[in-house]
């Protein structure tokens, strides 16, 4: 096992380097930096907090900062990593094209960079997460069988632009195709937030009434922000809702029978997976270019096992 020196940055150092100086200069923390979609979304702090743990088990020290949904200030961040000579960066990506030139920049520094839980079009040294695709059509194939196949629904998009809301609406899509009686009646992003996919929720039940069957969120956020706005219009009984990330809140509302469903995305095998193969690039060992973390769906008859 490779050992990392204060004053070395790159492997490149690290070889061309005798013992004596290596003692000299004394041993240090891997450091990595890390960039996050929003820390006001749950799920994506579970994924922060995880390599948090990762990263305190192995000795590494994290420098996490918040994007807030920003792809510019994303792109900021991790030039400021770059500045700070940082042996790795984990970045967790506003959006697909926006965010790209942030990993274009961390090539070009010869610094790994691995994008975790989301994409972008360039292409980073490795990609962890899970694929979105599944978890749309997932949700949506339990929404086909429950209206056996015929309904109307409306769908709430994440921020657009970003991986998660273009892939999950990418699968959600496919499925519909295959149902020509259920019917997509609308849809809108609810920025991944409760509070305005509450609003939104109210919005539709004006427009469309008891039309609706059947809501597809793309997060457990705005699933919830659908909820409750059912329950408080006494609609909830007769329209099915669904969402992705199985957050606790949401977990708690499948056992309650208030949410039909969510589907299981694992922060903890994503937040520790991001670290370790960070500190694998770093070494210079060879590492899976994307590793996929399979997506499950979770309803009140297995929900007792998610929960903590």
């Amino acid at each position: 096992m490779k050992r990392i020196y204060l004053g070395l940055i790159a492997l490149a150092t690290l070889a061309g380097c005798n013992q004596t100086s290596e003692k000299e200069s004394g041993e240090k923390k891997m450091v990595i930096g890390v960039t996050m979609l929003s820390m006001q979304n749950e799920f994506i702090v579970n994924v922060s907090d995880e390599m948090d743990k990762k990263a305190q088990e192995l000795g590494i020290e994290l420098i996490t900062v918040d994007a807030e949904r920003s792809a510019l200030k994303q792109i900021e961040q991790v030039e400021s990593f770059i500045a700070q000579k940082v042996d790795a960066i984990v970045m967790n990506p506003c959006e697909v094209e926006a965010s790209s030139p942030a990993v274009t920049k961390a090539l070009a520094a010869k610094i790994p960079i691995i994008n975790v839980n989301s994409e972008t079009s360039t292409k980073p040294s490795a990609f962890v997460g899970s694929d979105d695709v599944e978890s749309g059509r997932i949700a949506m194939k339990f929404i086909a069988e429950k209206l056996s196949g015929k309904g109307n629904v409306v769908m709430m998009h994440g921020y657009m632009g970003q991986a998660a809301q273009i892939k999950r609406e990418q699968g959600a899509r496919e499925i519909l195709k295959q149902y020509p009686d259920l019917k997509l009646i609308a849809h809108q992003t609810g920025e991944w937030d409760r509070a305005k996919s509450m609003s939104l929720m109210e919005n539709w039940i004006q427009s469309y009434g008891k039309d609706i069957n059947a809501v597809f969120a793309q997060n457990d956020e705005m699933g919830m922000g659908a909820v409750n706005a059912l329950t408080a219009a006494g609609m909830k009984d007769k329209v099915i809702v669904v969402s992705i990330d199985a957050i606790p809140d949401a977990l708690q509302a499948v056992k309650k029978g208030t949410l039909d469903a969510t589907v299981f995305q694992n922060a903890q095998q994503q937040g520790a997976k991001a670290i370790e193969t960070a500190v694998k690039l770093y070494k210079g060992e060879p590492v899976e270019k994307e590793v996929l973390i399979p997506f499950q769906l979770v309803t009140k008859d297995n929900v007792a096992t998610f929960i903590k």
